[in-house]
């Protein structure tokens, strides 16, 4: 093998090294900012952000950089993550766009209006086929989440880059107008995805589904009742 080829073999050895770190980060990160802040002693706050230097001194995030962090925020092709500058102190803070199983007093999120011009008819929720007999009974739920995420197409339409994952063989459609006009709240978040804390109980309730659809291994629709 002459020193060319080695060279080549050894760029694409490192880029491979560097993708699985990411992932690795990216997963880390998810972790910490939506779940686990409290539990590995760090300090979010009320916002939900955390100082990228606290981060990096914990031991699981002590083998990653400032660098490794932007990298991760910037490339991730559903934009999980935010950075920021703390107002006082200058230094970079990070938060989860969206998925929080702790309290967040403010995502930033802007509210979904009924006669607002960016207001979807429907909104998708990625589930799967599995779980389909107990949601057509009983709903959606936040379940240990702050919000049920919704998507407002399936992953590959137009704009459509976060609030499933593409795993999904299961997509139902909610009726976003009627169940704000029961009340219920919906947002959008910074990634485009779409929220909803539900109602009182923490459900959306089958009367808002519009219609199911099986997507994978071939597309059909499936009965509501």
């Amino acid at each position: 093998m002459d020193s060319q080829s080695r060279g080549k073999r050894g760029r694409h050895g490192r880029d491979r090294d560097r993708e699985n770190q990411d992932v690795r980060l990216s997963k880390s990160l998810s972790y910490v900012l939506r779940h686990g802040a409290h539990k590995m002693g760090l300090n979010m706050s009320s916002d939900g952000f955390l100082s990228v230097d606290d981060l990096l001194a914990h031991p699981q995030f002590r083998c990653f950089t400032p660098e490794d962090v932007e990298r991760v925020v910037v490339t991730n092709n559903k934009q999980r993550f935010k950075l920021g500058t703390h107002p006082d102190t200058g230094r970079m803070q990070i938060r989860a766009n969206q998925g929080h199983s702790v309290p967040v007093a403010d995502l930033e999120l802007r509210a979904i209006l009924p006669d607002a011009p960016d207001t979807p008819k429907e909104a998708v929720h990625g589930s799967y086929l599995k779980y389909w007999t107990s949601i057509r009974s009983q709903g959606l739920s936040r379940m240990s989440r702050e919000h049920i995420h919704l998507a407002p197409g399936l992953p590959g339409d137009n704009g459509v880059i976060s609030g499933m994952r593409q795993n999904c063989d299961l997509a139902i459609y909610i009726d976003v107008c009627k169940a704000i006009s029961d009340g219920i709240l919906f947002f959008w978040s910074e990634n485009g995805v779409i929220l909803t804390p539900g109602d009182s109980g923490g459900n959306l309730a089958p009367c808002y589904f519009t219609h199911a659809v099986q997507l994978k291994p071939t597309p059909c629709e499936l009965p509501l009742e």
